[in-house]
């Protein structure tokens, strides 16, 4: 079955870097979309930043654009998530999740699968 596992979250200072991992396993498709989706405590999931296979093209949300890298390994199973200038409004749950498909969007509801979450909590 698909799997989707992350890791890399973890406790870091405003200004500070973390990158964050994502293992896809279990699936066929020629394109596919991976991408990262957060949710804070009282708030709704939000689109972070997502990839393409096909092209590797990145999408990053508004909040994070500048500062968020997203990129996808040549055997297409690893998503990486690179957060620098880290802030507070940056802390909550990160779930990796997949897109089978043409799909190259932050709009969770595209997305077939998901993973059981990575926390990261930004602070002094």
């Amino acid at each position: 079955q698909v799997q989707l596992v992350e890791s890399g979250g973890g406790l870091v200072q405003p200004g500070g870097s973390l990158r964050l991992s994502c293992e896809a396993s279990g699936f066929t498709s020629d394109y596919y979309a991976i991408g990262w989706f957060r949710q804070a405590p009282g708030k709704e999931r939000e689109g972070v930043s997502c990839v393409h296979n096909e092209d590797g093209n990145e999408l990053h949300a508004g909040s994070v654009k500048g500062r968020f890298r997203i990129a996808i390994d040549e055997a297409g199973t690893m998503v990486y998530l690179d957060m620098n200038n880290l802030q507070p409004e940056d802390t909550g749950i990160y779930y990796c999740a997949l897109a089978l498909g043409f799909y190259h969007t932050l709009e969770a509801t595209e997305y077939d699968y998901w993973g059981q979450g990575t926390q990261v909590t930004v602070s002094s």
